[in-house]
């Protein structure tokens, strides 16, 4: 008997790999004989950085950066052997580790000031070792700054009216006045980034980040509409510098606007997380093999159907 184990983390309790080897130890007093396989899962939250570490045997790298208020943290991402198209090495980021809302207490919450710029810092640390190839889960997030702070420190000049680099956060985007992507760094236009985004609402509007997603990140109702404002201005002043850059594209208020600035200046694929790690993790050629899958997550309800991981993993089962 051949038994696939693939199990999404418990948040705040188990890993998805500590998850996969406590059913496999229980599977094994009734069945000792089975050929079991133990392979991580993830649908781009948290625990995407583990999962995949886990599944393509990578390593962890530690980095200082600055987290959502600029003060300097330890944060870690994945080196992880890639299939050659873009290089031998891949980096995984979660972005929840260097810009969630984990990293704040509940006072601290507050997107006017909270900055996406550790991701940039992040990013950048991986080109500086040739990496060229990302994977990046946005889910988490503090932030309301439409990927400004990431672009700022990958090179991008934002500035206000006098010349000067603007602040970071949401605020920052007030006094935006134009932005200039000749300083951006060259490596960039060599790279392939693929982030995990399940969320698919557009930059502005009564649907866009803001209004869906800034209240849970500390937003003041006062503060919604000026945000949204600011945002639709920083998506103005972005087609300046590329004409086909959409703020309406499916995804583009992930992790308040990171999905955007990703998508239009980066050029990412936005995709289904779950989708994207199954593939990347190949855990199909298992299941296509096994007599059983065993899968899960810490509570499954009405959620778990609309694409969470468990419900992924099902329908390559199902096939």
């Amino acid at each position: 008997m051949i038994i696939t184990i693939a199990i999404d983390s418990f948040k705040g309790s188990l890993s998805s790999a500590a998850a996969g080897k406590a059913a496999a130890r229980g599977i094994q007093r009734v069945f000792p004989d089975a050929d079991i396989r133990v392979r991580p899962l993830a649908d781009g939250g948290e625990g995407t950085l583990d999962a995949l570490c886990t599944g393509l045997g990578g390593t962890k790298r530690e980095v200082r950066v600055h987290d959502p208020l600029g003060r300097k943290i330890n944060c870690e991402y994945a080196v992880c052997p890639a299939d050659g198209s873009y290089g031998d090495n891949l980096a995984v980021i979660e972005m929840s580790a260097a810009a969630g809302l984990p990293l704040l207490s509940p006072d601290e919450r507050d997107p006017l000031v909270t900055t996406t710029y550790s991701v940039g810092e992040l990013i950048a640390d991986a080109l500086s070792l040739g990496i060229r190839d990302f994977i990046v889960g946005i889910g988490g997030s503090a932030t309301n700054d439409g990927g400004a702070g990431m672009l700022s420190a990958l090179g991008f000049g934002l500035y206000d009216r006098d010349g000067n680099a603007i602040p970071h956060g949401a605020r920052g985007l007030e006094t935006l006045a134009y932005i200039d992507r000749t300083t951006a760094l060259p490596e960039l236009a060599n790279c392939r980034f693929r982030v995990a985004c399940d969320v698919t609402k557009p930059l502005c509007g009564e649907n866009g980040c803001s209004a869906v997603y800034s209240p849970q990140k500390g937003a003041k109702p006062d503060d919604i509409p000026k945000m949204d404002e600011w945002l639709m201005r920083f998506a103005r002043l972005a087609k300046n510098v590329i004409p086909d850059c959409d703020p309406d594209y499916p995804g583009s208020g992930a992790a308040g606007g990171l999905g955007f600035a990703l998508h239009s200046f980066l050029g990412a694929e936005l995709v289904s997380g779950i989708e994207l790690v199954l593939d990347v993790t190949r855990v199909d050629a298992d299941i296509a093999v096994s007599d059983l899958l065993v899968t899960g997550e810490g509570r499954l309800d009405s959620q778990t159907a609309m694409g969470k991981a468990p419900a992924g993993a099902a329908r390559l089962a199902a096939k």
